[in-house]
């Protein structure tokens, strides 16, 4: 019952801030967040308990309910080491990313952190639906959210920005309907009227489809989680939306909404299709090392900061599709701590930009410099935050980028090298942002600008220790993950 308790409680969150008006409605959504991530830290503790006594590594606090019977349709959800390690992060990062909007004023508050919550709950429903119609039911509740968010406290250009993005999102989800439509009609016959079907993620796992068939079906599900990432050359609408998106929202999209495609790889496509996986695994490694390179090249060429840490995001995501689609233990476990690591740094980033942008009105790197002289504290978070992005040994981004790159190599030993050109692209262009923003010569801003206040230095501490603990004590996050990889790889293998 936890896991539904976890899936409820934001949604039911949601709908009572329609009652608080102004900043109680912040201070209640903030509640509610930090609620639900008690309740994550609980299962965390829980299963690490069981983890250390020897205990299973399946699907724990499972609930199945047949939802449709007639069409073997189930609520089932559950949480293995994978999901936990998503659904900390997601239940993480959220109440940060609502104290991070305590700076801003926007109109129509309680609509705001309600979208935030009620966009929490598909967020976990995808990370713990064990049926394959719910998985893509709160796939398109986590959609709808954003979109509202984007479109209406967006930029100048949302509307644009917000219609592409929600079209390249909706036609990759019809594609992996489709799919799991054909996959629900492969598993079973009909018998007297009463269908035998089952949706379930071990019936898909127990199918046994041609080679031929796999080849297809692999990228009618393959469709949805390449644009959600996004990999090369499907990532068009990203830039753009992570840019003209108000800053929260840019967080929940880079922070934990692209983390869905990963997942859902690792989940939904890796064993159900493992021939497909095999036939096209090479292709999809060389779009991803592609995306690695381009982004990064791209992040070199911008002035805007934001648009500059976007296109940072691209680069760092391809190198973690490239471990999921090494099919080594070692890629699929950097992938996952990754996941972790990726979301706490690209958040801090953000609020970051989102914080020297309200204090000097401009995201243009050329108009700022020499900001260090007056923000200490800011020059510190940022400087770390930066560090455990560029992959700096004993920092959260190491661990994942060395397994990553360990394990694209030992599938590839030169897309293994190529990948690895990642991370001296990364130090230039961040390192050299961050010179020009915050060392450089004094701007027009620097002698107005402030240092951090108290609520900002509460968004950051949790983070900036994050980027410590994770880098030097990984073991927890790891052997959190490592059973649901081995079975993963183990159901790989078998077909």
């Amino acid at each position: 019952m936890l896991t539904v308790l976890l899936l409820l409680w934001p949604v039911t969150a949601a709908l009572l801030l329609h009652f608080f008006k102004g900043k109680s409605a912040r201070v209640a959504a903030l509640g509610a967040a930090l609620l639900e991530f008690a309740l994550a830290l609980y299962a965390a503790g829980f299963s690490g308990a069981n983890l250390a006594l020897g205990g299973d590594i399946g699907p724990k606090f499972e609930f199945n309910y047949s939802w449709i019977p007639t069409a073997g349709i189930s609520f089932h959800v559950g949480m293995d080491g994978l999901s936990l390690l998503l659904v900390l992060l997601t239940t993480l990062l959220v109440p940060i990313i609502l104290l991070s909007a305590f700076r801003r004023n926007f109109e129509n508050e309680s609509v705001f952190y309600a979208l935030v919550l009620f966009m929490q709950t598909g967020l976990i429903g995808v990370f713990t639906a064990q049926d394959a119609f719910l998985f893509y039911f709160m796939w398109e509740v986590a959609l709808i959210p954003i979109y509202f968010l984007a479109g209406v406290w967006g930029g100048v250009d949302r509307a644009r920005v917000t219609f592409k993005f929600f079209l390249y999102t909706i036609i990759g989800s019809l594609f992996m309907l489709a799919g799991f439509v054909y996959l629900y009609f492969q598993t079973g016959p009909t018998v007297d009227g009463l269908s035998a079907h089952n949706a379930s993620l071990s019936a898909f796992y127990n199918l046994n489809l041609p080679a031929e068939t796999q080849l297809w079906v692999f990228w009618l599900i393959f469709a949805a989680f390449a644009v959600k990432m996004p990999i090369f050359p499907f990532h068009t609408w990203q830039p753009d939306t992570y840019t003209e998106s108000p800053a929260p929202a840019s967080m929940l999209l880079a922070g934990i909404m692209l983390k869905m495609g990963i997942y859902g790889c690792m989940r939904w496509l890796l064993p159900v299709v493992p021939l497909g996986v095999d036939y096209w695994q090479n292709l999809i490694l060389i779009l991803a090392v592609i995306g690695i390179i381009y982004g990064a090249i791209i992040a070199i060429r911008q002035q805007d900061v934001k648009r500059l840490i976007a296109y940072s995001s691209l680069s760092h995501v391809g190198l973690m599709i490239a471990g999921v689609f090494s099919l080594t233990q070692l890629g699929m476990q950097g992938a996952s701590i990754q996941m972790l690591a990726h979301g706490i740094n690209v958040v801090g980033l953000f609020f970051i930009a989102d914080a020297i942008e309200r204090r000097t009105g401009t995201r243009n790197i050329a108009d700022l410099g020499g900001l260090t002289r007056k923000a200490p504290a800011l020059t510190v978070c940022f400087l770390v935050l930066l560090l455990g992005t560029v992959a700096l040994p004993l920092t959260n981004g190491f661990v994942g980028e060395f397994l990553l790159l360990a394990g694209v190599y030992q599938h590839n030993a030169w897309l293994g090298a190529v990948a690895g050109i990642t991370i001296i692209l990364s130090a230039v262009y961040l390192l050299r942002m961050f010179q020009r923003v915050m060392l450089g010569p004094d701007s027009a801003h620097s002698a107005t600008f402030t240092d951090l206040t108290g609520g900002e230095i509460a968004v950051l501490v949790p983070l900036i220790v994050l980027v410590f603990w994770i880098g030097i004590f990984p073991n927890f996050f790891l052997s959190l993950s490592e059973g649901s990889v081995l079975g993963i790889l183990g159901q790989v293998v078998k077909r």
